[in-house]
């Protein structure tokens, strides 16, 4: 059987798996990507060591077995529908402030950039957080070339996938939404053209 919910409702649905598997049932929690990296694996987790498994209306969940399979994580798999951007040192930053500070983010955006790692930003905007990507992109700038290459990866393994390779001064935040993956290269990354196109 499958059980649908839409976008922002993570805890629910964790919680819903949670419920199910304590019945007895064996369930298989979805997640894009990899569960592990920004995704579903974690919040089982977190909501399964901040829940009292001693009281009544959740006491089934301590005998629930929890094993998380890995898979292909975003970054990866534009990576690959790009060429190999992630073949030396690199670093994933997640631009969502919902369980993070964004003066704690900012800080990270500097570092990564001050040490010339190739950075993959995740959950770049949302309908309520806009102006991130922008804020990340002028830091890029103070510390990288504009000429280096961006990967703007769109919908990757979905209907719709689209990746463009610009550059750091092209990039246009304004054309990423929740289900892009920007991978930004390093000062040793570059975009080459191969003898077949």
């Amino acid at each position: 059987r499958l059980h649908r919910f839409e976008l922002g409702q993570e805890e629910k649905r964790v919680r819903h798996a949670l419920n199910l598997a304590s019945q007895g049932r064996t369930v298989a929690l979805i997640s894009s990507g990899d569960p592990g990296i920004y995704a579903m694996a974690t919040l089982v987790y977190e909501i399964l060591e901040s829940t009292d498994t001693e009281s009544d209306e959740h006491s089934e969940w301590s005998r629930i077995r929890v094993v998380s399979s890995p898979g292909i994580s975003a970054m990866q798999a534009a990576g690959a529908l790009a060429g190999a951007p992630l073949g030396h040192d690199f670093c994933s930053i997640s631009l969502s402030d919902l369980l993070t500070p964004w003066d704690t983010i900012k800080n990270r955006i500097v570092s990564a950039a001050k040490s010339d790692f190739v950075i993959a930003f995740y959950n770049p905007v949302s309908t309520k957080r806009v102006n991130q990507l922008s804020e990340a992109h002028e830091i890029l700038l103070k510390h990288r070339s504009p000429d280096t290459p961006v990967i703007v990866a769109h919908n990757v393994g979905r209907s719709g996938e689209r990746v463009n390779v610009v550059t750091l001064f092209n990039m246009e935040p304004s054309e990423v939404n929740m289900l892009t993956v920007i991978i930004v290269g390093s000062s040793q990354s570059k975009k080459i053209k191969l003898p077949n196109g």
